[in-house]
């Protein structure tokens, strides 16, 4: 996650907000799920995907190798739309 979210330049601050988190505790629950003290439940790993603009997949890869693939062949698919 803190890959995609740096990829895009955005805080965890305001990746947390975008998904809909409280922005009170955006940063801190960003940071828990970057470092895997706690894991998002699917609707908010859905909204954060979205703002990432990755497919949920993504973050269920076994390896970093196979999230890349993911999210290149996502660029692709959406190019050809």
């Amino acid at each position: 996650m803190r890959e995609a979210r740096e990829a895009l330049d955005i805080s965890q601050r305001t990746l947390g907000i975008k998904a809909g988190l409280d922005e009170f505790v955006a940063s801190t629950r960003v940071n828990r799920y970057e470092t895997g003290v706690h894991q998002p439940d699917l609707q908010t790993l859905q909204r954060l995907a979205a703002v990432l603009k990755l497919p949920v997949a993504y973050f269920y890869a076994e390896d970093d190798e196979l999230a890349q693939l993911i999210a290149d062949f996502k660029g692709r698919s959406r190019g050809k739309r």
